[in-house]
């Protein structure tokens, strides 16, 4: 048996408006505080543990230890997830929704979203060298909701882009909202998802014939493990659930252009959509900047760990953001340096931003994949296809909004397409 060992507490009565006033640091901080990877607190006012680093990321997605089911606040699922959605489920019901999402992203898949990728940045290079300047990440959100609706067999219209982007969009950047923000992106939420399940009626009455592979065929007629098909409302959640994050690729796409512009010596090594070098720029721009700072679960049943008790029904929340940042697991973790992913030993616990742990029977972000391929694509055009100029701004990001992203949004100016 380990030696019993009290848990390092944070002392207050509540700490959930410092976790807000702190957003991406205030778990990594008190850990270094702590000098522990977990302590205890109390948010909304209950016990709760914070943790992070690579063993500690590894216990959290232990599915005998940790379940998704009431973990996440109901004004988030309301707003980010979805009721119902497959990031709240847990066991076989979580593995076999999850089976559905996994289904999209076989290597044919992923070739056609890269192609429908080319095609619709090509287009939108087009009508931006018509144009004075352009702040990239709001003409990311409309460009990634038409590779996403294109993708995913969703008709969308050219006059309705717009609406559907800020729709979708709102669900990420307002998600922990308060006041009439909250309330207008549950009204986003509703729209999104009564769009979705007008969709999968005509899918299902027959009047609407995406392909078998598209993410509204799959569930328009996916089946729940009693072998019932999935209610109309749950399944227009799981559809937004793929639209949303591709469109929240926008984040990334602006830290991108950050990125090339803050260290412009990288652009000669971004030769190409398929150099492993460009694969490392992404994955480096996915560790540096920050994108979602932790994720939640709860206590499945007490048990012990390093002579730690952990009480059932005790929230847990695992910081991605630290983790990515840990000097423990990264050699100068606060310097850019994409070539430290050349020795990268991929481990699912310690490059986390987008979850970790395994895809198919946990919880880790079936649409990792489909992050790192778009964003490829996008750095070969803003390198290799493109020239402009990034004019005097407010390039700064906040390491307290959640999520953050560059105040400008990254204007560029004077777009040419290269020869």
């Amino acid at each position: 048996m380990s030696e019993q060992r009290e848990m390092p507490h944070e002392e207050g009565l509540d700490q959930s408006l410092n976790l807000l006033r702190e957003g991406y640091t205030y778990i990594s901080s008190r850990r270094r505080s702590f000098q522990s990877e977990l302590f205890e607190t109390r948010l909304m006012g209950k016990p709760a543990i914070c943790m992070g680093g690579k063993e500690a990321a590894a216990l959290f997605y232990d599915p005998e230890k940790f379940q998704r089911e009431g973990a996440a606040p109901k004004r988030v699922i309301k707003t980010l997830f979805g009721e119902g959605g497959v990031q709240t489920l847990d066991g076989e019901a979580h593995r076999h929704r999850k089976a559905a999402f996994m289904s999209l992203m076989a290597p044919k898949q992923m070739k056609r979203l890269t192609e429908i990728a080319e095609v619709q940045w090509s287009k939108a290079a087009e009508k931006w060298v018509e144009r004075n300047e352009v702040a990239l990440y709001e003409e990311a959100k409309k460009l990634l909701c038409r590779i996403a609706c294109e993708w995913a067999g969703v008709p969308l219209k050219e006059d309705e882009v717009r609406q559907r982007a800020e729709e979708l969009s709102a669900l990420f950047e307002s998600a922990v909202s308060v006041g009439p923000e909250y309330w207008k992106t549950r009204r986003s939420r509703r729209k999104a998802e009564k769009w979705a399940a007008g969709l999968i009626e005509d899918v299902r009455a027959g009047q609407l014939h995406p392909s078998e592979e598209s993410t509204l065929y799959v569930f328009s007629h996916h089946r729940e493990l009693d072998g019932e098909l999935l209610d109309k409302k749950t399944a227009a959640v799981e559809v937004v659930n793929i639209l949303r994050p591709i469109t929240a690729v926008s984040i990334y796409l602006a830290f991108t252009a950050l990125a090339l512009h803050q260290y412009p010596e990288q652009k000669s090594k971004l030769t190409s959509v398929n150099d492993p070098y460009t694969k490392y720029f992404v994955q480096e721009v996915r560790r540096f900047y920050p994108f979602f700072p932790f994720t939640g679960a709860k206590v499945k049943q007490d048990f012990e760990w390093r002579g730690m008790d952990f009480k059932e029904g005790t929230l847990a929340l695992l910081d991605l953001y630290g983790t990515n940042h840990d000097p423990m697991l990264w050699e100068n973790p606060d310097l850019f340096a994409p070539e430290r992913f050349e020795s990268w030993e991929k481990s699912p616990f310690d490059f986390i931003p987008q979850g970790g742990g395994d895809y198919h029977n946990g919880h880790r972000c079936a649409g990792e994949w489909i992050t790192i391929e778009l964003m490829k694509v996008s750095i070969d055009f803003l390198v290799n296809r493109l020239s402009y100029s990034v004019p005097e701004q407010d390039i700064s990001y906040s390491m307290t909004s959640m999520p953050s992203m560059p105040k400008s949004g990254v204007i560029i100016r004077d777009i040419q397409l290269k020869e």
